[in-house]
């Protein structure tokens, strides 16, 4: 793993909600009004991303070369994850997929 990603994990693991959906919204390129929409679809509107918070995490996740952002044909802007932005995503799913088994493991002893 290359010292970028290393660093790129510590600043992201664990993602914030809206990172995390945000991303896994990009598993194809999306302009920001279509990751908004599809974060809402998927979460079943528990989740609906305000623009503000939306343009400051993709602007962020770009500095921080997590994402590319180019112009389509329409010259709107596109998002799309980088290579670097696919491993921690792969780190943060592995993270909440261990979260979840404890979760499940340990439910009952709340009831």
């Amino acid at each position: 793993m290359s010292v970028e990603i290393q660093k790129m994990l510590k600043k992201y693991v664990p993602m914030t909600e809206t990172a995390f959906y945000i991303l896994l919204s990009l598993t194809e390129p999306r302009h920001g009004y279509g990751i908004v929409k599809h974060v809402e679809e998927i979460t079943t509107g528990r989740l609906v991303l305000g623009s503000g918070t939306v343009y400051g995490t993709l602007t962020k996740m770009q500095k921080d070369g997590v994402i590319t952002v180019f112009a389509d044909e329409q010259r709107k802007t596109v998002y799309e994850i980088t290579d670097a932005g696919k491993e921690l995503m792969k780190a943060e799913i592995t993270r909440v997929k261990e979260v979840h088994r404890n979760a499940i493991a340990y439910e009952g002893g709340f009831e």
